[in-house]
């Protein structure tokens, strides 16, 4: 919205008229866009927080029958207020449509379906402290919804003759041509739908820890707004042979807003947590990411940027896998990790809980490095 002002400094000769111009740079509004969630964050914190306790909005712990050793160490965050989601979200989405240009149906589509994947969040967090239990959605509701976000993203460009040709090429990680030009509707469907359900359920795996999922949000959403702005950058694009794509440049808006306002939220949420951001956050963040990746072509990329993510829940998929293959096979269930997600199995390792946070997020900030890195490595 603030990007009309720019029109201001247009015929002007007023000095002060004319600064208006800044308006139009892409990183000028990046940067007052993390600015303005972070600020939006701390001032609000306290506000939202008072208010969760208010509602007895308490996260519910799960019981020692559930997860043994692990509920002596995390028993005493029984109570902590949860859905902290809504304050990241809030801020996120109030610093978006400040900062970004209002015409722009990339920024409109990555913020439905962050809301749209932070409504699914919110019901599963509301059933957990109305039933103080850990139960929430069922999964395979979990899964029908976001199923249903995928097939509105599908269409949104499948409708459209332009952006089905970008939705339906496949490009990968240190190849500068696609890979396959078109992978047709279905395999479309799929790809996309793969994207989004799978970055949507990584985050809310990683968020077990206090800061762990806002803090590797920040690395990854940073290095997520290079590539939008080069990719909606006609000479960087082209320099750098990634596909060009006018309207990712301003998803760089959204990214470092929602940067700024996990960086706020962190304030919070660093250890010991003042509050959680519950899975109103945590499927938003997912969804939202994948959906950025799917805009600026870099979905595969994802792999290596969001590597802490794509770990957490592949450490998830190996330990069901295995338990289910060992019960069939010797008729009692074994596991590989301690426990599943990975911050676990280092939490009943030994390792204490801030430093299984700090060590992912040197982690993440490596990978996202690594992923940038890839832009040259071609």
């Amino acid at each position: 919205m603030l990007y009309y002002l720019e029109r201001l400094s247009e015929g002007a000769t007023s000095d002060f008229f004319k600064a208006f111009n800044v308006f139009q740079y892409i990183t000028f509004r990046c940067v007052f866009a993390a600015l303005t969630a972070f600020i939006l964050s701390l001032l609000f914190g306290n506000y939202t927080i008072r208010k969760l306790l208010s509602l007895k909005f308490g996260q519910p712990i799960r019981t020692a029958d559930e997860v043994n050793k692990l509920a002596d160490l995390h028993g005493k965050k029984a109570g902590t207020p949860t859905m902290g989601g809504i304050l990241l979200l809030g801020s996120t989405v109030i610093s978006t449509v400040l900062w970004a240009k209002s015409d722009n149906t990339f920024v409109w589509l990555v913020l439905a379906s962050m809301l749209a994947a932070g409504g699914l969040g919110f019901a599963d967090d509301y059933l957990k402290v109305s039933k103080r239990n850990s139960a929430g959605v069922r999964e395979r509701t979990k899964l029908i919804v976001q199923l249903f976000i995928a097939i509105g993203v599908t269409w949104f460009f499948l409708s459209d003759p332009q952006l089905q040709i970008q939705a339906q090429a496949l490009y990968v990680p240190f190849y500068k041509k696609m890979i396959v030009a078109n992978m047709g509707v279905v395999i479309t469907f799929l790809f996309i739908s793969g994207i989004i359900m799978g970055t949507s359920n990584a985050v809310n795996l990683t968020d077990g820890l206090d800061g762990l999922a806002s803090g590797c949000t920040l690395t990854v959403t940073f290095a997520y707004a290079v590539l939008a702005y080069i990719a909606g950058n006609f000479n960087y694009a082209g320099y750098l042979q990634v596909p060009f794509y006018p309207q990712a440049g301003e998803l760089a808006v959204f990214c470092m807003a929602l940067a700024g306002a996990s960086l706020g939220f962190l304030w919070w949420n660093a250890h010991p947590a003042k509050m959680f951001m519950g899975d109103t956050g945590s499927l938003a963040i997912g969804g939202a990411i994948g959906v950025v990746a799917i805009c600026v072509k870099q979905e595969l990329l994802l792999m290596i940027i969001g590597f802490v993510f794509v770990v957490e829940a592949t450490s998830v998929l190996i330990q069901r896998f295995y338990f289910k293959y060992s019960r069939r096979k010797f008729g009692e269930g074994r596991r590989i990790f301690k426990m599943a997600p990975l911050h676990h199995h280092f939490e009943l390792s030994g390792w204490k809980e801030t430093a299984v946070v700090t060590r992912f997020w040197i982690v993440s900030f490596v990978c996202a490095l690594l992923g940038l890195a890839t832009l040259k490595l071609r």
